[in-house]
């Protein structure tokens, strides 16, 4: 305080009344305005005596005025009693007293803060007064002029500060779970909110994250970000590296072929995980069992405990191989003695080949059924398509060879060979119904019995159409009659046909077809070399490309109707032969023909009437030939308009009558 107004009060209006002196010292205080000014209640005058140890009545002067110097030394003196702030200074703080919201702390500075009671929470049973706490301060002043402090910001200052230094020495901090977050967990160390990524909880995979939530637990700083001031922490880590020092003494009297006790921590669809106590180990799906297995979690389960033995390892890698089957004997060594070529076994289908089936008699024991060893059909089997994986078969060992493990057996030994006795069953021209069983571009495969099948030839089909493939005759599955055509028994083969049913139309359709006849056909199919004809009673002709070509210089399209001519037709190799373009050719040459026939008829004509003419002549007397003279002249004066009668000519007789 720079100076002290003495005020004196008047008893008569409660009013201070200044003497010289302090109207001398307020020309340098600020001046109250009206509008400023707090206006007064009247009340009842009311004169009390109020104690003060300053004798005011004995000071003559009422107000005491000091000099520049004095002012300022007694403004040093009260500056001094506060200390000096900044802006983010962290700074000790005792609690003064509580409102309902609010602690208000002295800090030892001009005036006290308030920071709400909701900073506190952490603290147990709440904040006191007199306690000691750390504060940031936010601002000196702030909008309002008051002092903004922060508990919950210094303890977030401290707390990165501490998880900074942790994160440099790899201390073990505690820290408790507060809540779960997208991929991982909250977790409050050191009061300041850090992340624990899910894969960073244990090291086995965790799905359930709400189990951790308000448990304390240890961790390890294991990231930091100074730019935004955030942090990962890792319970992991913690157990990875106890494990590694288990994994370390596991390795270090790790042999092959040494039996461990371990637990399934995990199964996957090429083997499943096992933790050995600290060391994990792979144990693959073919070394599960000795028979197939689609996936390890048909015999094994989660948790599971099981002895393996070890088959591999790698110090370097850590990579221990397991394996289950090894503890037991191979199938293959156990095998009865009673299992030989000829006998009868029951296996089940546990993988299909194209060329062939594997049943697995016993678990580690399979055998082959080639395709050839299915029918005794000599047409071709796909063996994806006729055998399904789980289905049972009984069968025939034919070949057993124990020391190499190998094994094939026959579906088809199972039954009587149809082709001992096919002469019987099915002679040459005889008929049959058969089930189409298989198509190739060549020709339709047909079963007749079980067992009995052969092959139409696609030419065997029909008479009278073209194909470029069987399909699109007959589909498999259909039912077709068939003729037999030809019987090889050794080579267990059956020649069938479909068109020999009928007879061959070709024989009587030749005088129907015979070159140069006209009919009305279809293009059914066209291409650069010609086209497909349909033509009357089933009969398809070609036509090569230049004979499309109609009068108008344009060529006949596909599924345009016109009119053809055979120009070719040829029974033997059952092929017709077609043209448009000679049709109208041939109309112009007979065209031309006539014509020039005509035209050589009016020459002929005209010839003998000269002829005619000129024997005429010839016996014409002299006199006619005045009088032919004589008209001409006249003929001649008539043209050039003279009208003179012509002299009769010296000599000019008539003419004798003939």
């Amino acid at each position: 305080m720079s100076f002290i107004i003495n005020k004196q009060l008047n008893a008569d209006q409660q009013e201070p009344i200044a003497s010289d002196a302090e109207a001398t010292a307020t020309t340098n205080a600020p001046v109250e305005t009206a509008a400023e000014a707090t206006p007064v209640k009247a009340v009842e005058p009311k004169i009390e005596t109020a104690h003060d140890d300053f004798d005011w009545s004995r000071d003559k002067r009422n107000v005491a005025a000091y000099s520049k110097d004095e002012k300022a030394k007694y403004d040093a003196v009260y500056d001094a009693t506060f200390r000096q702030i900044n802006d983010g200074e962290m700074i000790q703080a005792t609690v003064e007293s509580l409102t309902k919201t609010d602690a208000v702390v002295n800090i030892g500075f001009k005036s006290d803060g308030l920071i709400s009671l909701n900073e506190f929470r952490d603290i147990p049973g709440g904040v006191k007064v007199g306690d000691v706490i750390e504060v940031m301060v936010v601002e000196k002043e702030d909008r309002d002029g008051n002092l903004n402090l922060s508990r919950k910001s210094a303890r977030i200052t401290r707390a990165w500060e501490r998880i900074v230094e942790v994160n440099k020495t790899g201390e073990i901090v505690t820290g408790q779970v507060t809540s779960k977050t997208k991929g991982g967990l909250i977790v409050d160390v050191f009061g300041m909110e850090t992340f624990l990524p899910g894969s960073q909880i244990d090291v086995k995979p965790v799905t359930d994250y709400d189990q951790f939530v308000g448990k304390t637990m240890e961790f390890k700083v294991v990231k930091i970000n100074e730019a935004i001031k955030n942090a990962v922490v890792s319970h992991k880590a913690l157990i990875e590296s106890d494990i590694e020092a288990q994994r370390a003494e596991i390795i270090g009297k790790l042999e092959k072929g040494q039996v461990l006790e371990g637990t399934i921590k995990n199964i996957t669809d090429f083997g499943a995980f096992l933790d050995l106590g600290g060391l994990d180990g792979l144990l693959y799906i073919t070394d599960i069992s000795w028979g197939r297995i689609n996936h390890p979690s048909e015999v094994l389960k989660m948790d599971q405990k099981l002895n393996v033995v070890v088959l591999d390892f790698d110090d370097d890698k850590k990579r221990i191989s397991l394996g289950l089957k090894q503890l037991t004997p191979h199938p293959w060594d156990t095998l009865a003695e009673n299992l030989k070529e000829g006998e009868i076994v029951k296996g089940k289908v546990v993988n299909i080949e194209d060329y062939g089936a594997f049943l697995e008699i016993m678990p580690g024991v399979e055998g082959l059924v080639h395709v050839s060893e299915i029918t005794w059909a000599n047409t071709p089997i796909n063996a994806k398509e006729f055998f399904k994986l789980g289905d049972e078969y009984e069968a025939k060992v034919v070949t057993l060879d124990k020391e190499t493990r190998k094994m094939s057996l026959s579906i088809k030994q199972m039954t009587e060979d149809p082709w001992s006795t096919i002469e019987n069953r099915f002679p040459e021209n005889s008929r049959h119904m058969g089930v189409v069983k298989n198509i190739t571009p060549y020709g339709v495969f047909v079963e007749l019995a079980t067992g009995i099948g052969g092959m139409i030839h696609i030419s065997d089909l029909s008479w009278l159409k073209r194909f470029n493939n069987p399909n699109e005759y007959t589909k498999v599955g259909n039912q077709i009659e068939v003729i037999i055509l030809n019987i090889d028994k050794e080579g267990r083969k059956l020649q069938l046909g479909h068109k020999q049913i009928e007879e061959d139309p070709w024989n009587s359709l030749e005088s129907v077809f015979a070159e140069g006849s006209v009919h009305e056909g279809t293009v059914v199919k066209k291409d650069d070399k010609g086209a497909i004809v349909q033509l009357p009673y089933g009969l398809e002709g070609f036509a090569p490309a230049r004979h499309l070509m109609k009068e108008d210089g344009k060529a006949i399209v596909a599924d345009e109707v016109a009119n053809f001519m055979v120009i070719e037709f040829d029974r033997n190799d059952k092929r017709i032969v077609l043209s448009h373009t000679r049709l109208w050719e041939q109309e112009k040459e007979e065209e031309k023909q006539a014509v020039m026939k005509e035209k050589k008829a009016e020459a002929e004509s005209t010839k003998k009437a000269v002829k005619n003419i000129q024997s005429k002549v010839e016996k014409a007397t002299l006199g006619d030939l005045g009088v032919l003279a004589g008209l001409k002249a006249k003929m001649d004066g008539e043209a050039s308009g003279e009208t003179k009668a012509p002299e009769a000519a010296a000599g000019d007789v008539e003419p004798k009558a003939e």
